[in-house]
């Protein structure tokens, strides 16, 4: 069945503007992902120059509240009013996602019955620190704690929000802007404007005071002083007003019909405007230096590329991203718009230049790929039902799993997969502290479910595991934490099915502690989040390490900093970065004293020492560990021991290298290849890869690696065959993860 997707913005879609090409590129991309699409107008149509195209798609329904009569002909639906409609036509008929954009409505729809089904468009939204208050910061995390997903349109966008708003690390992925060419449009060749006639330049969208359009209708006769005869061409119809400067609508009225050179189009339909645009030479998108860092990108950019006409565009860290660092056409001020744009009537390679990298870099935001984006997440967010889960249910309904756990933080993603398939429902007994729990709470999951999985083999266990049903499946999960205390020991391993461990080696440890039977103990290892990790790296990334998590003593932060000084003897380019809370900000750490005397000695020496001096950089413990990583092109794990440790793992499918210690175990988790004797083995082989060269290479057979054996997809898919095996699964005893023969190449 095609997943039932609601789209809704706040977009006035009788206008062309940056969020009425999204609402027109999300409608297409849902629809060609496989979506059934309701789409719902904000305002009553003026023009069809924008939906009437959405009008003729296949699964497309446009809903007009004002041509149904529900909201006044002549009013855009306010917030309140637009989320009430679509609460109505959910009511009459669920969908499966809803997607809107604009914080206002998305703040309303958090609070309603659509809350958990939201894939929310985030750009109205503060886009710095001291614009980021704390009102509006939790005003986002009420947002995206009831959003699935949050559809950012930048990678700067994503990692601002990740580390301003914990709430949206986890579900903050990649929907960049869409650009799309018209039917039987064709793009410009690269080539020299031509030389009989004017340069040609246009602009489309709104006429704004930051978005330099009055300054854009000076350039013709700024351009006749130093010799070069020029028009602009300007596509729009929408004149916002200036706040501090009532004059601005009247003198940029008056600019666009009387200014020498400027050619007036008026508004067009979309299809039309890029038309237009294909007829000239360079297109313009240079702005106020105020929205320079700003974490969106512009549609027009991007249709630019796609119609081989440059742009004129300031430069920014993201422009360079796009276009290349050496970029001909970036620009600060009037006075350099004018000197490039007579740079380029005076040298065509110029333009073919800056035509080909617009060129090159609008391929990228194509409907194609916004299409493979969207199935991505349509399949994540709604897999595949399994006949195998389905046939370890009683006939007729879906397999029913119950969750115990005081502490669901390894399991969280575990968790939204589980809850995601349409074969499973999901139930939770949440402890409120480690011994604490409500037992008729405990009772009705006792009654209701088939299958119980506890998280952390503690007294949730013990408690399930005396009263379990005939017939009902227990399965418990193991952690270091646990085997080392007592709670193992009291467990009736015969009520249990099955225990879950994180590695070979503490299934090993497992049963050699215990004396429980081998069929009962099997290996799912920890999940890698691939795809969110999956970010492009930083400059300089090759040069910094990276630490997450420096306690207790036994994660040996001193080690890292023995091979740090190792690296920076020979090149003090390389810097650690360290993602940790510190180790007083754990009440039990930092009362013993064999710890505090530990790291009294760490920091006194990173204070002391000439080598560390400026190397060592201590980041605050978050959530937004995919964006951190993006800087690091190193993970180390330099722990006397681990039952998993993740932190390389998330390292590698982030494209970073792992660098590990010799820990007990590591080598039924980690290729040989990234494990090391000591710390001057590790200097020497970080050495190695960024002086040979290797450093691309080396991470990406890394990223590899990680993804084929601790994927999330590939972890989920382990987890369903489990709670699908039904009650004989314990007799059927599972192999650990041959980790080393998946981690290795050939």
């Amino acid at each position: 069945m095609r997943p039932r997707a609601l789209v809704y913005g706040d977009v006035d879609l009788n206008l062309i503007d940056g969020s009425a090409v999204w609402a027109q590129g999300m409608v297409q991309a849902l629809a060609r992902a496989g979506c059934e699409v309701t789409f719902v107008l904000k305002a009553p149509i003026r023009t069809g120059r924008l939906v009437d195209p959405l009008r003729a798609l296949p699964g497309v329904t446009i809903h007009s509240p004002h041509a149904e009569g529900r909201i006044p002909a002549k009013i855009p639906m306010p917030p309140r009013w637009a989320a009430g409609v679509l609460a109505e036509l959910d009511a009459a008929a669920p969908f499966d996602l809803v997607v809107v954009r604009g914080h206002r409505i998305a703040a309303k729809l958090a609070a309603g019955p659509l809350a958990g089904r939201l894939w929310t468009y985030l750009t109205d939204i503060p886009q710095s620190a001291p614009e980021m208050s704390p009102a509006k910061a939790a005003e986002l995390g009420r947002i995206a704690d009831a959003s699935r997903l949050l559809l950012c349109q930048t990678e700067e966008l994503r990692g601002f929000l990740e580390t301003a708003v914990p709430a949206t690390a986890g579900k903050s992925v990649l929907f960049p802007p869409v650009a799309v060419l018209p039917d039987r449009l064709v793009p410009a060749q690269d080539g020299a404007p031509v030389g009989d006639r004017p340069l040609r330049l246009v602009y489309t969208g709104k006429f704004a005071p930051r978005w330099n359009t009055l300054e854009m209708t000076r350039l013709p006769a700024r351009l006749a002083e130093r010799g070069v005869e020029a028009e602009v061409h300007m596509v729009g119809d929408k004149i916002h007003d200036d706040p501090d400067d009532p004059s601005y609508a009247d003198r940029m009225e008056n600019a666009l019909a009387s200014a020498p050179g400027v050619v007036r189009h008026g508004g067009h339909p979309r299809a039309e405007a890029m038309r237009i645009t294909a007829g000239c030479d360079i297109g313009l998108s240079w702005r106020h230096p105020e929205l320079d860092a700003g974490l969106e990108l512009s549609t027009k950019l991007l249709e630019c590329g796609l119609l081989g006409v440059p742009v004129v565009v300031n430069r920014t860290p993201m422009h360079e991203r796009l276009f290349g660092a050496d970029y001909p056409l970036f620009v600060a001020t009037e006075d350099d718009v004018v000197e490039v744009l007579a740079a380029v009537r005076a040298d065509p390679r110029i333009h073919a230049l800056a035509a080909r990298r617009c060129r090159a870099a609008a391929d990228e935001y194509t409907l194609d790929a916004a299409v493979a984006r969207l199935r991505s997440y349509v399949r994540q967010v709604f897999p595949e039902p399994s006949e195998a889960v389905l046939g370890a249910a009683p006939a007729g309904r879906k397999l029913r799993v119950g969750v115990a756990s005081h502490d669901l933080k390894f399991f969280t993603r575990l968790m939204d997969y589980l809850k995601s398939r349409p074969d499973m429902e999901i139930q939770v007994d949440h402890w409120s502290a480690l011994k604490a729990h409500d037992a008729e709470r405990g009772h009705a999951l006792l009654d209701w479910a088939d299958v119980i999985i506890c998280e952390w083999c503690g007294p949730n266990a013990l408690w399930y595991a005396e009263r379990k049903r005939p017939g009902q499946r227990l399965v418990v999960r193991l952690h270091r934490f646990e085997l080392y205390a007592d709670w193992p020991g009291q467990l009736d391993i015969d009520a249990v099915d099955q225990v879950i461990c994180v590695s070979p080696h503490y299934r090993d440890l497992t049963l050699s502690r215990t004396g429980w039977p081998a069929e009962k103990v099997t290996v799912i290892p920890n999940w890698v989040d691939d795809t969110q990790l999956d970010r492009p790296k930083l400059l300089g990334a090759e040069h910094h390490l990276g630490v997450i998590g420096i306690a207790p003593s036994r994660k040996r932060l001193d080690l890292a900093l023995d091979v740090m000084e190792e690296l920076r003897r020979d090149d003090p380019r390389f810097t650690l970065f360290v993602k940790s809370k510190l180790p007083w900000d754990y009440w039990w750490i930092w009362r013993k004293p064999e710890e505090r005397a530990h790291y009294e000695k760490v920091f006194r020496r990173i204070r002391r020492s000439p080598l560390l001096s400026g190397g060592v950089v201590f980041d605050s413990y978050g959530r937004d560990v995919a964006a951190w990583l993006r800087r690091i092109g190193f993970v180390l794990s330099t722990s006397d021991d681990e039952s998993f440790h993740l932190a390389p793992a998330e390292g590698m499918a982030s494209g970073a290298v792992p660098v590990v210690r010799n820990w007990p175990g590591a080598d039924t988790i980690y290729d040989e290849r990234w494990i090391h004797s000591d710390t001057a083995s590790m200097a020497a082989s970080i050495s190695a890869s960024v002086a040979g060269g290797t450093w691309e290479a080396d991470r990406a057979f890394a990223r590899e690696q990680v993804v084929a054996a601790y994927g999330l997809d590939e972890v989920c898919r382990q987890w369903t065959e489990l709670l699908a095996a039904g009650p004989s699964a314990a007799a059927t005893p599972t192999a650990p993860l041959p980790a080393r023969e998946t981690m290795t190449r050939g």
